[in-house]
């Protein structure tokens, strides 16, 4: 089965939501198990995607516990690791989605491109080296199809 991680904000907005639910619903349809965060914004929204579509959704917790894990949630893995999950979530997945941008998101892409993950981002920042010019590594989607089709793995 493939597996693809996606990655966003818990203070999304709206554009991210909608973004994130229509891609989880377009992951489960192509038959992938998804794989986020497990909490509130966009990883539940991802996850509300994908389980509407009868998909796998992975929530690989920060926490101990499996307290305040998102409902659409398959499965939820407690760490108790706090940020440094991000590594778990990441290294799981075929590819790795990011849905908008926070620090923590910006922490899953540069994992993901440590690694030499297939990055393909919808919205929030976007990185640039010091001439200006795009970095290497990273996909930029301006819809959910797109986005899909950029992960190269359907």
């Amino acid at each position: 089965m493939i597996q693809v991680s996606v990655c966003g904000p818990r203070a999304a907005t709206e554009d991210d939501l909608a973004n994130a639910r229509r891609v989880g619903r377009l992951l489960a349809q192509h038959g992938a198990a998804v794989i986020c965060g497990g909490y509130t914004g966009v990883m539940e929204a991802v996850a509300e995607g994908a389980a509407s579509a009868g998909g796998l959704v992975i929530g690989v917790l920060s926490a101990g516990t499996t307290e305040n894990a998102n409902p659409h949630l398959s499965v939820a893995i407690p760490t108790g690791m706090g940020e440094a999950r991000n590594a778990i979530i990441v290294n799981s997945g075929d590819a790795v989605i990011v849905v908008g941008g926070s620090w923590g998101t910006l922490s899953e892409l540069a994992l993901a491109r440590r690694r030499d993950a297939k990055v393909v981002q919808i919205g929030g920042w976007r990185i640039s080296a010091a001439d200006g010019s795009p970095v290497e590594g990273v996909v930029y989607a301006a819809t959910p199809e797109e986005v899909i089709e950029a992960t190269g793995l359907f």
